[in-house]
């Protein structure tokens, strides 16, 4: 059984057409692989997508890049996109309806940081000085603590107003997680390279346009142009044909593995989809790769998405206060990013509690909270109230993730893999290139 395209190219399959998979097909096609892509929905981008049944389109969630995401905004130039016309660039700024509080200016990451800190008039200067301090043994230990710590017990002695108005929302905006329950050591990861790693790495990149224009459509037509073939399909089985041999003339017939996606031969394959379908896919093939990446717990998100005519908020993104009535941790002006006047959306993250209760009583309660904290001419309405309740893994402390090699010749990609980071586009657009790299190193089949 032959795995071979026309012209002797490897065929790679990529099961998954979110951010993790369309990466995986565009860097395995770069390396001359005839990709074929698998994906079970109709529409390509996974998690971050716009919704094709909204006029005008709505996004499937809340999505932001910052300046450190490289690989992503690579990506995007790959294949012919202009990231300074798709994302507006702001600096790190954390903006809420009553004041302003940490924003940082332009320049070298350690100037930059000291300044935004010092300049921070809505703190004391004894919270300054306190966060200035904890910073820096941050910074001496490496970003590095105790693998069992939570963020809560990280920041501990951390100032309090430091905590409500940075850690907090900052933990569970990036690590979709409560900082009582998030990991402290990917928490300090995310600092590093957002606070640290260079000119510009902390921007705020938001979008001016759906997500599926960041990327998923995009990269499906240069898919389509560059020969590989996409398809809309579930995957039911796959299974490896172990190297063969001549038994007469004891030659190698076949010198690797073949993977078969549903019986059909390929030369290498890279799980790209949810961790919930890999560790289907692979029950009878790699039982234990698939027994820890069946083992997650999941974190939802809600986005909640009104209207309200002539209405403006004082930024594009504005930082919210969560109570145990106010669900909002961030609300966005879609006028402001050049989308559409008057439509505005809030995020709900770790949003376990709210979708227990219900999307009704989410959204009804996110609306009171934009109405109670911000003049509008008219009274919002809301639009849409949508969940993802898979949105994220729980990323707390000492948590067990797979590997990104499942067995020869098979990979996965995800955000959910074995990594330093959390669940996030960058993580998962890694991880995609990370995994096309793999499978075009490893020795092809005769």
């Amino acid at each position: 059984m032959s795995a071979r395209a026309p012209g002797g190219a490897r065929r790679v399959a990529i099961v998954g057409g979110g951010w993790s998979g369309l990466a995986a097909a565009i860097e395995a096609t770069t390396r001359g692989a005839a990709v074929t892509l698998f994906e079970m929905a109709p529409q390509r981008g996974g998690r971050a997508r716009s919704l094709a049944d909204h006029v005008p389109a709505l996004d499937n969630g809340q999505h932001i890049l910052i300046g450190a995401y490289s690989e992503s905004l690579g990506l995007m130039r790959r294949i012919g996109l202009d990231p300074d016309a798709l994302l507006l660039r702001m600096p790190l700024r954390l903006r809420y309806p009553d004041r302003e509080t940490l924003r940082l200016p332009p320049g070298a990451p350690l100037v930059a940081f000291a300044r935004g800190v010092l300049g921070c008039s809505a703190w004391s200067w004894r919270d300054r000085l306190g966060f200035l301090a904890v910073s820096t043994r941050w910074m001496l230990s490496g970003f590095r603590c105790d693998p069992g710590l939570t963020v809560a017990a990280l920041c501990a002695d951390m100032p309090q107003a430091v905590r409500d108005d940075l850690i907090d929302p900052l933990c569970v905006a990036a690590l979709n997680t409560p900082a009582r329950d998030a990991s402290g050591q990917v928490f300090l990861r995310v600092l590093k390279d957002a606070l640290f790693s260079g000119p510009g790495s902390a921007d705020l990149l938001l979008p001016r346009r759906g997500l599926s224009a960041l990327l998923p459509d995009p990269a499906s037509a240069w898919l389509s142009a560059h020969g590989a073939t996409l398809r809309t399909q579930r995957v039911q089985q796959i299974s490896l044909s172990p190297p063969t041999t001549n038994s007469a003339a004891g030659e190698a017939v076949n010198a690797g593995h073949t993977v078969l996606i549903d019986d059909e031969p390929f030369d290498a394959a890279i799980l790209a989809c949810t961790s919930v379908e890999a560790a289907r896919l692979t029950r009878t093939l790699a039982p234990d790769w698939s027994a820890t990446t069946a083992a997650f717990e999941f974190q939802p998100i809600i986005t909640v998405y009104f209207s309200a005519p002539g209405g403006r908020l004082p930024a594009p993104m504005v930082a919210l206060r969560e109570s145990s009535t106010e669900p909002g941790q961030f609300a966005f002006d879609l006028g402001k990013l050049d989308q559409q006047d008057g439509l505005f959306c809030v995020v709900i993250s770790g949003a376990a509690d709210w979708v227990a209760q219900g999307l009704d009583v989410a959204g009804a309660a996110a609306l009171a909270q934009m109405t109670r904290h911000f003049h509008w001419p008219q009274a919002p309405q809301l639009v849409r109230v949508l969940s993802e309740k898979r949105a994220t893994f729980a990323c707390t402390p000492g948590l067990r993730r797979p590997t990104a090699e499942i067995a020869p010749c098979l990979w996965a990609a995800g955000d959910y893999l074995d990594g330093p980071y959390p669940a996030t586009l960058e993580g998962a657009v890694r991880s995609g290139l990370h995994a096309a790299r793999s499978v075009m190193r490893e020795p092809a089949p005769v």
